[in-house]
């Protein structure tokens, strides 16, 4: 117990207190509260993302088992089996992988779902992810490349971009379906699952108790998903703030060097990382004077090699990790890098080497 002196009245009169004590309990108070300012701040900031992505994953989980229930699968199976037949995967993949065409989270829940149920198993379904590529790549065509980055970059240097990116994903996708050829079997499907949660005839079902037959199955994943997404989406945010993940660009110099690329790729590249459409602007006016049409190319696909490092933590991890949980989504990002890596490097070499 210490002592503190006060003067009252001209007289000198102590007490006994706990300031001193209390002292380092009040600066771990206030780190606490810093602590909790800044959860609550990045909370406040990734709760529009997550509640977003959430509600697309459950319109979308519901959606594909609303399809199920009333045999919808069947009406496309004939287009979806160009797919799944060469790569000895179910109808049920074919129609996810369509759908990522229309929307990847949608697509994406899809195949999680069919993972989580056990109809798939680990090794289909990072088939099946792979097979997914041209598709979640087509989705962007239309809705970014052409009207945004083709105008920004010219029409000859955008639609070989463009074009290049295609091939890349076309030449996954097509991996993919030689994989499943060689590697899948009737062992990878487990087709005793139920993926009707409803025990009911189909002629004994009314539409109404497809639907909530189709929300029962819905409702499990959605449970385990969104609680996952919010944890991983904070935990992420969180890293970003803390780390300068700027100095993973340095690694654009070597690379540059290597390929023979002008010096100028090198800001070039480090704006891409960040930014797709900061760096085609950036690398925009220096086309001729600067950059060929086919160097420029390159320097942007480099771009897009240094900027998985980048777009890792910031995107693949909160999302991958919220859809199939850390040990699988670890999986599943290895897998698609790699490859997206080594089809790039070789589309670099070749470009270059024309």
């Amino acid at each position: 117990m210490a002592r503190s002196r006060y003067s009252l009245g001209g007289e000198n009169r102590s007490v006994e207190t706990d300031g001193p004590l209390l002292a380092p309990f009040g600066r771990s108070a206030v780190l606490a509260v810093d602590t909790v300012s800044v959860v609550a701040d990045v909370l406040i900031g990734v709760a529009p993302r997550v509640a977003r992505i959430a509600l697309l994953v459950s319109v979308s989980v519901y959606l594909a088992n609303v399809a199920v229930a009333f045999g919808l699968v069947e009406k496309i199976a004939g287009l979806s089996r160009l797919l799944t037949g060469p790569a000895n995967l179910p109808d049920e993949v074919g129609t996810a992988i369509l759908t990522t065409t229309a929307s990847t989270t949608a697509g994406y829940s899809m195949l999680a779902d069919l993972w989580e149920s056990d109809y798939l198993d680990d090794r289909a379904t990072l088939i099946a992810v792979v097979m997914n590529t041209f598709f979640g790549f087509a989705q962007h065509v239309f809705t970014y490349y052409i009207p945004v980055l083709i105008p920004i970059l010219g029409l000859h240097v955008g639609v070989l971009y463009v074009s290049l990116r295609a091939l890349i994903a076309l030449a996954i996708t097509l991996v993919g379906i030689l994989a499943g050829a060689l590697l899948l079997s009737e062992r990878n499907v487990n087709q005793e699952v139920q993926l009707d949660p409803d025990a009911l005839d189909e002629a004994e079902q009314t539409p109404k108790e497809r639907l909530v037959a189709a929300w029962d199955r819905t409702w499990p994943t959605l449970r385990r998903l969104v609680p996952r997404l919010a944890v991983i989406y904070t935990l992420v945010t969180l890293l970003v703030e803390q780390y300068d993940l700027t100095a993973i660009t340095g690694s654009a110099d070597p690379l540059v060097a290597v390929v023979g690329l002008p010096a100028a790729a090198v800001p070039v590249i480090a704006v891409y990382t960040f930014d797709t459409t900061s760096g085609a602007a950036t690398i925009a006016p220096l086309l001729g004077d600067v950059f060929t049409p086919r160097q420029a190319v390159a320097t942007l696909l480099l771009g897009g090699i240094i900027s998985f490092a980048v777009s890792t933590f910031k995107r693949s991890i909160p999302f991958q990790y919220g859809i199939w949980g850390p040990e699988f989504g670890t999986k599943v990002i290895v897998v698609n890098t790699a490859l997206k890596i080594v089809f790039i490097s070789v589309t670099v070499v070749a470009l270059l080497a024309i």
